[in-house]
């Protein structure tokens, strides 16, 4: 990966509405988000020759690249493990394109998570290994497992339910200046979240992510082609992927430490072929499935140290102003879920200088996908 840095830029973004019900079918969504992300560009569909999405994307390349009017694709590939592929699929577009398989990547997730079916309430298949040691006990959901995970975090460093509420502020507070998000007029107190119900204890309701239909997409080009695209390029500095060894998704059990989960691993690599530190990072647009991810991702990626995270989000520093502030658009928990792709594009609009709540003079951004599962990660920056 030492290759690829600041050797190749994102210069599109695009998105489509967020909302818990779209009409439209997932294809339609990521052709939208797509020919969006093109046109911020200010490249043809036909110049397109890379593709990287999800093995859980239910619109494959043959489809999108016939609907869209792609030209002669020379790469594609896919990333498991939902919400921890993300950042991976931008990485895998930089490495083809910094190596010269392609010249003009597009990335994109489509879901309708509001309005389709939950994955884990599919009994006509065999479960998976993993799930085979975890359903029949009644982890049903990946709220059941991280909600194990949060409990023993909380037993074993101190964090506390306040501590998970100052993650979900400052991601509603974010998703209250955002016009697109699906929380943005709805405020959170300290009440309302305190008097939740739950989803799984320790877990409340404004602990989970939101349930949303949506597709969002970005196009990855060289830097040198970067110079003339529409808008300002923001360069893919540093990438990686992180799977510990006798990883066990979600619970994580199998480890000798349950809590160091694969963004410790994602993170040395990260860091290794970086030219700045954590220290250095203006924003960050963490993965937040659950609020507890993002303490946890704290750690693993060196912003504090062990069992620090949850200290870490007192004095409102998690907010526009503080120490580091996290998921400026809304996040997954306020804006809206599409497996951590929305966090990506927000990471641009910051770097451009265009976000809804905007860090002054952002220079650096670190993206993450989901903690709990095999994992990837970006280091962002606007620097030339």
């Amino acid at each position: 990966m030492a290759g690829i840095r600041d050797a190749t830029a994102i210069v599109g973004i695009g998105q489509t509405p967020f909302a818990r019900r779209l009409d439209e079918d997932e294809r339609t969504l990521a052709c939208r988000a797509v020919l969006d992300a093109l046109d911020d560009a200010g490249i043809a569909p036909a110049e397109v020759d890379a593709l990287a999405s999800f093995t859980m994307e239910e619109t494959d390349e043959v489809e999108l690249a016939k609907a869209v009017g792609f030209g002669d694709l020379t790469f594609f590939s896919k990333v498991g493990y939902g919400g921890g592929g993300s950042c991976a699929t931008v990485a895998h577009l930089a490495a083809a394109i910094a190596s010269g398989q392609a010249t003009v990547g597009v990335a994109w997730r489509s879901r309708k998570r509001g309005s389709g079916p939950r994955p884990w309430t599919n009994t006509t298949v065999q479960l998976p290994t993993p799930a085979q040691w975890t359903r029949p006990f009644g982890l049903l959901r990946p709220a059941d497992e991280i909600a194990m995970l949060t409990r023993r975090y909380m037993h074993e460093y101190g964090a506390t339910r306040d501590h998970l509420f100052n993650v979900a502020l400052a991601c509603r507070n974010r998703a209250n200046q955002n016009p697109a998000a699906v929380m943005y007029d709805r405020p959170l107190t300290r009440e309302m979240y305190m008097t939740s119900r739950w989803i799984s204890e320790p877990l409340c309701l404004f602990d989970n992510c939101l349930e949303t239909d949506g597709a969002l997409a970005c196009v990855v080009v060289s830097r040198e082609r970067a110079r003339d695209c529409a808008r300002k390029p923001v360069y893919v500095h540093s990438a990686a992927q992180g799977l510990p060894a006798q990883h066990h998704g979600m619970v994580n059990y199998w480890n000798d430490d349950p809590l160091t989960g694969p963004a410790w691993t994602a993170a040395r690599h990260l860091w290794k072929h970086a030219d700045f530190t954590p220290e250095d990072v203006d924003v960050a647009q963490i993965y937040d499935a659950f609020s507890a991810l993002i303490p946890l991702s704290l750690e693993g990626y060196g912003f504090c140290g062990r069992g620090e995270g949850g200290a870490f989000t007192e004095q409102g520093a998690l907010e526009i102003g503080g120490r580091l502030p996290v998921n400026t658009a809304g996040g997954g928990l306020s804006e809206a879920y599409v497996h951590g792709f929305n966090l990506i594009t927000e990471g641009v609009k910051q770097l451009r200088g265009t976000s809804t709540a905007q860090v002054p003079g952002a220079a650096t951004c670190l993206v993450t996908a989901g903690e709990g599962v095999p994992t990837s990660a970006l280091l962002l920056t606007n620097r030339s």
